[in-house]
């Protein structure tokens, strides 16, 4: 077993909900609901660090195969990526290797026969980093179990010191409780003197990006998915602006490209196609650790067909082995009426017994700064949506 289930709620959950928002985890209770569960899920070590590893392997894959689609115009089209964004993904160079985004999480499913595969990967705007890196530490400590998520705050340190933004953003900043509280936190971590501001309050004056009534920004951190520059007003201009680099954003352009969900599309064909793009461990860990993705409903059953830029559950459908939809999101937005879809093979996050109820595990890990570090436990339905919970992920001591 991978995963032990520890702990028992506490008969004071209000104290300890007062004591998390002292740390600056303020929605552990969000709108009477517990969105937090008073409990601890602990995973072997070994499968941890086969995760860390995987997680680095599959990280340079992916960086290698956005250096591969940069330029190539026909691809962008496959990944459903906004035009407006493609002048400025082939004019702007990427970062260096490992670090095209510098702040990113991959989603895990991982049994309790401790095999790993790969759901999706958000390298533009995740959220979940004040439950891993503030909340998780504090939880594992109370129950004397390690976190590896300690590292956490210094790889924040050292990407935002290299990035160095002046500006940190979200739309509704001091009204959206978790994206504001995401973004206090990053800026805390980073150590640096940054003014945060709600992304509707910017304004665009011939290129340059303006808040107030004539501060300039040059350089921002911003909780803003870049797709929605080919939706949102004002997207085309705040597109000229990066492109013509009026403004530096963090993550850059080019984490829109990791973004995609089609990019496992691309990757699955590359692989089949026994592409030397990639190492023959990268094959290895290709084979191993993903699944089967496409543009197209080529897969008869056990599938799923999500957006290529879908969020917290939105849009996803899963497909049971006749091909049949077992079970589709019905809270979260579907982006689809926007973007494409892609179709994946099936693989079911596995299910753990909590004191009120029995929950689906989804096992997030971030990237700081080009370093998997950071466990990120979601709990809810067979779909990981907008109703499913947080709870902590330690790791076993050897």
């Amino acid at each position: 077993m991978i995963y032990e289930v520890i702990g028992t709620p506490s008969a004071d959950r209000d104290h300890r909900v007062l004591q998390l928002a002292s740390l600056g985890f303020t929605w552990a209770d969000m709108e009477e609901e517990a969105y937090w569960i008073d409990q601890l899920v602990v995973m072997e070590r070994h499968a941890y660090e086969e995760l860390i590893q995987a997680a680095g392997a599959l990280w340079r894959v992916f960086d290698k195969t956005v250096r591969y689609v940069k330029g190539k115009r026909e691809l962008y089209e496959l990944l459903s990526i906004p035009e407006v964004l493609w002048d400025g993904l082939d004019r702007l160079e990427p970062g260096a290797a490992g670090l095209i985004s510098r702040y990113a999480r991959f989603d895990f499913t991982v049994d309790q026969q401790g095999e790993i595969k790969l759901l999706e990967l958000n390298a533009d705007t995740p959220t979940g980093y004040v439950e891993a890196a503030i909340a998780t530490p504090w939880l594992c400590d109370q129950m004397g179990i390690e976190s590896p998520n300690r590292a956490m705050k210094e790889l924040i340190r050292s990407a935002w010191e290299i990035e160095a933004p002046d500006f940190a953003a979200c739309i509704a900043y001091g009204k959206h409780i978790e994206d504001t509280g995401t973004i206090d936190a990053l800026v805390a971590h980073s150590g640096r003197r940054v003014t945060c501001v709600d992304c509707l309050d910017l304004w665009i004056d011939e290129g340059a990006v303006k808040v107030g009534e004539n501060q300039i920004i040059s350089k921002m951190f911003a909780l803003y998915p870049k797709e929605w520059m080919g939706i949102d007003d004002g997207g085309e201009a705040f597109s000229y602006a990066i492109e013509e680099q009026f403004i530096q954003l963090f993550n850059p352009l080019h984490a829109v490209i990791l973004q995609s969900k089609g990019l496992q599309a691309i990757i699955w064909g590359l692989h089949k196609k026994g592409a030397k793009l990639f190492t023959s461990d990268e094959h290895e860990a290709i084979r191993t650790y993903m699944l089967p993705t496409y543009m197209t409903p080529d897969l008869t059953g056990d599938y799923v067909s999500k957006s290529m830029f879908g969020r917290e559950g939105g849009s996803v459908e899963l497909y049971n082995s006749q091909g049949e939809l077992e079970v589709k999101d019905e809270v979260g937005f579907d982006t689809s009426v926007f973007f494409k879809r892609v179709y994946q093979q099936r693989a079911d996050l596995p299910e753990l017994s909590f004191a009120h109820g029995n929950k689906h595990l989804l096992t997030g890990l971030f990237v700081l700064n080009g370093t998997p570090c950071g466990l990120l436990g979601r709990a809810g339905g067979i779909i990981t949506g907008n109703a499913s919970q947080f709870v902590a992920i330690g790791v076993k001591t050897p």
